[in-house]
């Protein structure tokens, strides 16, 4: 299975840098994992909201396939515990080409995205930076693949 992470906007902060790019070369041992950085909209202050969203919604319309299965993080998604998660990604191996994840832009995600989605996920029902959302969910996905392998990584 192929796993792809969508991502408006780049990371900034030589700390988060450094942290993904760790996890994303962990991850590559076990999945063809690859992540997709959509630049943030500039002039925005003449942009309602729905508007950002409408406009960062075609832009991650671009990077889908009609057979991509499309995950939102999302904050009225389902939460997983670590092992929850592994399960759950362990049986999308077996049943999906392209796994698409998307982390859209500060003000969520346009009516479209969340029509062409097949799940959302929750982190957490705290709220973190964009910043933190990428670190957290890059390593979860790592510690779900070692979990799936039966690693020592995570611990009960």
């Amino acid at each position: 299975m192929k796993i792809k992470l969508i991502m408006i906007g780049k990371t900034t902060g030589k700390l988060y840098v450094d942290a993904i790019n760790d996890y994303i070369s962990r991850i590559e041992h076990y999945n063809n994992f690859t992540i997709h950085i959509i630049p943030g909209l500039k002039n925005t202050k003449k942009l309602s909201q729905e508007q950002q969203k409408q406009n960062e919604g075609e832009l991650i319309q671009k990077e889908l396939n009609s057979s991509d299965k499309v995950i939102l993080l999302d904050e009225r998604g389902t939460e997983f515990r670590s092992i929850e998660f592994a399960k759950w990604l362990e049986h999308k191996q077996q049943t999906t080409q392209r796994l698409v994840f998307v982390i859209g832009g500060p003000y969520g995600f346009s009516d479209n995205i969340y029509q062409r989605s097949d799940e959302k996920i929750s982190l957490s029902k705290m709220t973190f930076s964009h910043q933190m959302v990428r670190l957290i969910f890059i390593e979860q996905l790592y510690r779900a693949c070692t979990i799936i392998k039966g690693e020592s990584y995570h611990h009960e």
